[in-house]
């Protein structure tokens, strides 16, 4: 009996020694998490803030496009057809480069 007492008596403080170090192990990553919760919800600040910038650019340049047009309607027809291909091609590469801020607007 004595002897049951003696390991069981091991076993309980081999056991309150890994709950402690688990203790210590699940403080580390909350604090772990913590710290990358609030990196990332700074970076998703500075995300947001830059989408609202770059969307209200496209806007300002969609209305400086149509003042344009409305003021010289036929002026862009002297471009040439090659410089009118190449500003295209810009164009699209860039929408779909940024295709995935384009989708909430």
């Amino acid at each position: 009996l004595t002897t049951k007492i003696e390991e069981l008596t091991a076993a309980s403080a081999r056991l309150n020694t890994e709950i402690k170090n688990h203790e210590k192990e699940v403080a580390q990553n909350q604090e772990a998490l913590d710290k990358a919760t609030a990196i990332r919800e700074k970076q998703l600040a500075e995300f947001n803030a830059e989408e609202k910038d770059l969307l209200e650019s496209i806007s300002a340049l969609k209305s400086a496009v149509t003042v344009l047009s409305k003021h010289h309607g036929g002026s862009l027809l002297q471009v040439p057809r090659s410089h009118m291909l190449s500003v295209a091609a810009t164009l699209q590469y860039q929408m779909r480069k940024h295709s995935s801020l384009l989708q909430g607007a």
